[in-house]
């Protein structure tokens, strides 16, 4: 099991507060996000539940995955979602010199934006397994990316973690302006397709809305 908690730490946001962790905000907004996409055996069953719900999220893409999969990213698109950088090949920060770093990142946005309408600019960017160096984000946000973050892990990927337990996550920390991330990925599979519904009808009953990032 993991030691990475499910609520992020008020301390950790004061520590790093360039980054995006939540949005600030009264109204009951939840901002689902989805990591490591597109993904042909289950991103458009996402696309289908989210639809179900009148619900907006953040797919965060493997540039590498875009190329394997165009057609389903096109459906993300067409769909309203909003569209994050998550590298070309889904490489660690802390493993990785700065420049090998913000290179696989920019060719990553290449790949986006020779697919995305000339009026979107995708300037979103979240570090594959949240690992980032401060030389490394100084330089993202230079180039004026916003580095997304999160408030609540779900934990989808994790397989010693109980799809209940995923709910749970959820459900348990989610609130005004979260930031939650899910994985639209084979790994992750059994526990999102477990939780997103129920954190879909569970929310929206209490009268939240999903929007994009």
């Amino acid at each position: 099991m993991t030691l990475t908690p499910v609520k992020t730490p008020l301390v950790a946001k004061k520590m790093f507060p360039n980054y995006v962790w939540d949005i600030a905000t009264n109204n009951k907004l939840i901002y689902l996000t989805f990591d490591d996409g597109p993904t042909a055996e289950i991103t458009n069953w996402t696309l289908n539940t989210l639809k179900a719900y009148n619900a907006k999220a953040t797919f965060f893409c493997i540039g590498n995955n875009i190329e394997k999969h165009p057609d389903i990213f096109q459906n993300i698109i067409e769909e309203g979602h909003a569209i994050g950088n998550h590298t070309q090949n889904h490489i660690k920060g802390w493993k990785t010199k700065a420049k090998d770093y913000l290179e696989n990142i920019a060719e990553a946005e290449k790949v986006i934006n020779t697919k995305v309408p000339n009026s979107v600019i995708v300037k979103l960017f979240r570090p594959p397994y949240g690992q980032i160096t401060p030389k490394q984000g100084k330089k993202l946000l230079e180039l004026n990316y916003k580095v997304i973050m999160w408030d609540v892990l779900s934990f989808d990927w994790d397989k010693d973690v109980p799809k209940e337990t995923c709910l749970k996550n959820v459900i348990s920390n989610t609130t005004n302006g979260s930031i939650v991330v899910f994985h639209d990925s084979v790994k992750a599979s059994k526990n999102m397709q477990y939780t997103l519904p129920k954190v879909l009808e569970y929310f929206s009953k209490k009268g939240f809305s999903f929007e994009a990032l």
